[in-house]
Protein backbone atom coordinates (compact mmCIF):
# COMPACT_ATOMS: atom_id res chain seq x y z
CA UNK A 1 0.00 0.00 0.00
CA UNK A 2 2.82 2.41 0.84
CA UNK A 3 4.51 1.77 -2.49
CA UNK A 4 1.36 2.77 -4.38
CA UNK A 5 1.11 6.01 -2.39
CA UNK A 6 4.75 6.82 -3.04
CA UNK A 7 4.32 6.09 -6.76
CA UNK A 8 1.27 8.36 -6.92
CA UNK A 9 3.14 11.11 -5.11
CA UNK A 10 6.08 10.78 -7.52
CA UNK A 11 3.75 10.83 -10.50
CA UNK A 12 2.07 14.06 -9.38
CA UNK A 13 5.40 15.63 -8.43
CA UNK A 14 6.75 14.85 -11.91
CA UNK A 15 3.61 16.27 -13.50
CA UNK A 16 4.01 19.46 -11.48
CA UNK A 17 7.60 19.82 -12.61
CA UNK A 18 6.55 19.29 -16.22
CA UNK A 19 3.82 21.92 -15.85
CA UNK A 20 6.46 24.50 -14.94
CA UNK A 21 7.39 24.41 -18.62
CA UNK A 22 4.05 26.00 -19.47
CA UNK A 23 4.81 28.95 -17.21
CA UNK A 24 8.28 29.33 -18.65
CA UNK A 25 6.79 29.32 -22.15
CA UNK A 26 4.49 32.18 -21.10
CA UNK A 27 7.53 34.15 -19.97
CA UNK A 28 9.18 33.42 -23.32
CA UNK A 29 6.15 34.64 -25.27
CA UNK A 30 6.14 37.86 -23.24
CA UNK A 31 9.84 38.34 -23.84
CA UNK A 32 9.46 37.88 -27.60
CA UNK A 33 6.56 40.33 -27.78
CA UNK A 34 8.36 42.90 -25.61
CA UNK A 35 11.49 42.79 -27.73
CA UNK A 36 9.45 43.13 -30.92
CA UNK A 37 7.61 46.15 -29.54
CA UNK A 38 10.85 47.75 -28.38
CA UNK A 39 12.35 47.31 -31.84
CA UNK A 40 9.19 48.52 -33.57
CA UNK A 41 9.13 51.67 -31.46
CA UNK A 42 12.78 52.37 -32.28
CA UNK A 43 12.36 51.82 -36.02
CA UNK A 44 8.70 51.80 -37.09
CA UNK A 45 9.52 51.42 -40.79
CA UNK A 46 11.17 48.03 -40.18
CA UNK A 47 8.35 46.67 -38.01
CA UNK A 48 6.30 45.46 -40.96
CA UNK A 49 9.06 43.21 -42.24
CA UNK A 50 9.61 41.68 -38.79
CA UNK A 51 5.99 40.71 -38.13
CA UNK A 52 6.37 37.27 -39.73
CA UNK A 53 9.41 36.60 -37.55
CA UNK A 54 7.40 37.65 -34.50
CA UNK A 55 4.65 35.13 -35.24
CA UNK A 56 7.13 32.32 -35.92
CA UNK A 57 8.86 32.99 -32.60
CA UNK A 58 5.54 33.13 -30.76
CA UNK A 59 4.45 29.85 -32.34
CA UNK A 60 7.66 28.06 -31.33
CA UNK A 61 7.52 29.35 -27.76
CA UNK A 62 3.85 28.44 -27.44
CA UNK A 63 4.47 24.97 -28.90
CA UNK A 64 7.03 24.27 -26.18
CA UNK A 65 4.46 25.25 -23.57
CA UNK A 66 1.85 22.98 -25.12
CA UNK A 67 4.33 20.08 -25.22
CA UNK A 68 5.16 20.62 -21.54
CA UNK A 69 1.45 20.63 -20.72
CA UNK A 70 0.98 17.41 -22.69
CA UNK A 71 3.82 15.72 -20.82
CA UNK A 72 2.24 16.79 -17.52
CA UNK A 73 -1.11 15.33 -18.57
CA UNK A 74 0.52 12.10 -19.71
CA UNK A 75 2.35 11.75 -16.40
CA UNK A 76 -0.86 12.30 -14.46
CA UNK A 77 -3.30 10.13 -16.40
CA UNK A 78 -1.22 7.49 -18.17
CA UNK A 79 -0.98 4.10 -16.53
Amino acid sequence: MELEAAAALGKFFGAGLAAIGSGIAAVGVGNIAANFLAGALRNPSAAGSQTATLFIGLAFAEALGIFAFLVALLLMFAA
